[in-house]
Formats: structure tokens, sequence, C-alpha cells
């Protein structure tokens, strides 16, 4: 049985690309996301990602809505 470790690393590097504009693909639904004030929006599945402060360390929260 594989670790969950690598697969938790993984999404965590999607996710910082995600916010910092190098990704533009929703990793939810796959369609293209919009970027504004700090917010990263997908108009399809209406997810959404924000950096949580700014700390040293940044933290994520990702919202989702199932529909």
């Amino acid at each position: 049985m594989s670790s969950v470790a690598p697969l938790h690393r993984s999404l965590e590097q999607e996710l910082q690309a995600l916010l910092r504009g190098a990704s533009l693909e929703c990793l939810v639904c796959g369609e293209f996301v919009l970027h504004a004030g700090g917010m990263v929006n997908c108009p399809e599945c209406n997810s959404s990602l924000r950096a949580a402060g700014s700390s040293a360390k940044t933290q994520l929260q990702f919202d989702s809505q199932a529909g």
C-alpha cells in the first residue's frame, strides 16, 4: 500500500501553483479559474481558493460546495 504523504505534498504544490497564478486550471472540475483580489474562483463549479493571512507560513483555505 502506498503512503498518503506524497499525494498530500503533490496537492499542496498544486494549490500553491494555483495561488501564484502559475496554474489556471480548477482542481475540482478542470475548467479555467478567475484570479481577483487574492482569491481564485471557478465560475463553473463555484469553488474558491484564498490565502489566509500574511503569516510566515501561508495557510490555504479551499471552499467548495456540492451542487
